[in-house]
């Protein structure tokens, strides 16, 4: 593997594009608001189902080649092989007709309401023949993100009570983290027997604990393992001591942990780490029991991205960042960037950079868990789908470096030229039971049904 530190930083590569990308900000978890559950389709709110055609040109305009984009898990996956392909297949085709490559996430922050939670065992097997269905449907596809942010979903679900189950403990985060590994590694290994060419974006947040006083070192030296959780299990990364307690302390087998180990690092070698960064990731810890706060950024992307790559020693996207002001966020965008530009001159293999989202997003100054229906400033595009400063400082800043900052040597081979898939099912796959867009009734051709 040659060394990207012995390279010149700056030089025209066609074939080895830095990707450049953003995203439909497409979560759908469930909350409770007033005495019912409601789902928080962020789709919905940004009236992506009505102008996914118009958001889509808008993406083509801007020069961004990939885009984060997956259709809702909990519309498409209707009951145990039975899927709804209607609108997944003509918003990816849209996609493929513009030469937009989707970064496809199959599941954000939400299940279908038959499968409750993420605390429901059973999800991760159907989770994986609903990823290898998707695959044998849309063998073009490349690059996958099977599972959002999973620390986020396991301690916004599991531990503080706001999405899904709303479980506020320990354990329920260890279910959830635990059921949401497994899913996202089934998921992998699923669309890999139809599609070996494929490459995993793992989207996670990139977080940091900062001790308040000298009292709480104890409390922020274990969050701060806590915090690699999820990229430990999802990476067969043999975790700490003080970790492994934990885990089995809430309900994980030790035969369970080494079920990650065994499954977790052939995937390495199929994987890019995804990062993402804000203004609040990174949190100031107390002394007592009371919850961390945020801190403000102190250490950065820069800082934080070296902790996790050398950690895990493997190539990296930034797939995450915005600032919920319109007019701050041009300087939040040349910050973040000039983060990545360092990262690369130290030789980190970082291989693109996403502003997300594309559109406005609601609500999420209350993390979805507040129906308030407040619009958040932090798109490229208003909901009006009128450009914002930071869409055109985007634009004028892909225009500049496309061809001048290529991804490292050390990174993964993409593979996004077409090509059909291959491999049988994995055993136990039900049935699908597809419906063709043209005719509801009638199954789906064989070039297209999950077999």
């Amino acid at each position: 593997m040659q060394n990207d530190r012995a390279l010149p930083m700056y030089f025209d590569a066609p074939d080895q594009k830095f990707m450049f990308a953003t995203g439909i900000e497409n979560s759908y978890p469930t909350i409770e608001w007033e005495g019912k559950t409601v789902r928080r389709d962020a789709m919905e709110l940004s009236a992506h189902y009505q102008r996914w055609e118009e958001d889509f040109h808008l993406v083509r305009e801007m020069g961004i080649e990939f885009l984060r984009f997956g259709p809702p898990l909990y519309r498409t996956h209707q009951g145990p092989g039975r899927y709804d392909w209607q609108w997944a297949d003509r918003s990816l085709e849209l996609l493929r007709k513009l030469k937009i490559h989707p970064i496809v996430d199959l599941c954000h922050f939400g299940v279908p309401d038959w499968i409750g939670g993420f605390n429901n065992d059973e999800w991760p097997a159907h989770f994986a023949h609903y990823a290898h269905a998707f695959a044998h449907r849309f063998p073009w596809v490349r690059l996958y993100t099977p599972v959002n942010e999973i620390f986020v979903a396991a301690q916004f679900s599991g531990k503080r009570g706001w999405w899904n189950e709303r479980q506020k403990s320990d354990k329920g985060f260890v279910a959830a983290l635990q059921n949401l590994c497994k899913a996202n590694l089934l998921a992998q290994e699923a669309i890999l027997r139809v599609q070996p060419l494929a490459t995993f974006i793992q989207s996670e947040s990139t977080s940091y604990f900062h001790q308040a006083s000298p009292r709480a070192m104890e409390r922020s030296y274990f969050e701060n393992q806590r915090r690699f959780l999820a990229l430990d299990l999802s990476y067969g990364n043999d975790v700490s001591a003080v970790m492994y307690e934990y885990l089995l302390d809430n309900g994980m087998s030790r035969e369970e942990y080494h079920w990650f180990l065994d499954h977790g690092r052939p995937m390495q070698s199929h994987c890019i780490m995804g990062n993402d960064y804000y203004g609040d990731n990174e949190h100031l810890v107390k002394d007592d029991d009371s919850p961390s706060g945020p801190s403000g950024e102190i250490f950065g992307y820069y800082v934080l991205t070296h902790q996790y790559f050398d950690r895990y020693q493997l190539p990296i996207m930034h797939t995450e960042t915005n600032v919920r002001d319109a007019k701050k966020a041009p300087d939040w965008l040349a910050k973040e960037w000039a983060n990545v530009v360092r990262l690369k001159q130290d030789g980190v293999p970082i291989m693109g950079f996403t502003w997300f989202s594309l559109i406005d997003q609601t609500d999420w100054d209350t993390a979805l868990r507040e129906i308030n229906f407040r619009t958040n400033d932090n798109g490229l595009f208003d909901k009006n789908r009128k450009p914002r400063a930071v869409g055109h400082a985007y634009k004028e800043l892909i225009q500049e470096w496309r061809d001048r900052l290529p991804r490292n040597m050390l990174d993964r081979r993409l593979h996004l030229h077409e090509t059909p898939p291959r491999g049988n099912p994995p055993r136990g796959i039900p049935k699908s039971e597809n419906r063709n867009p043209k005719n509801p009734r009638k199954r789906s051709s064989r070039k297209h049904a999950s077999k």
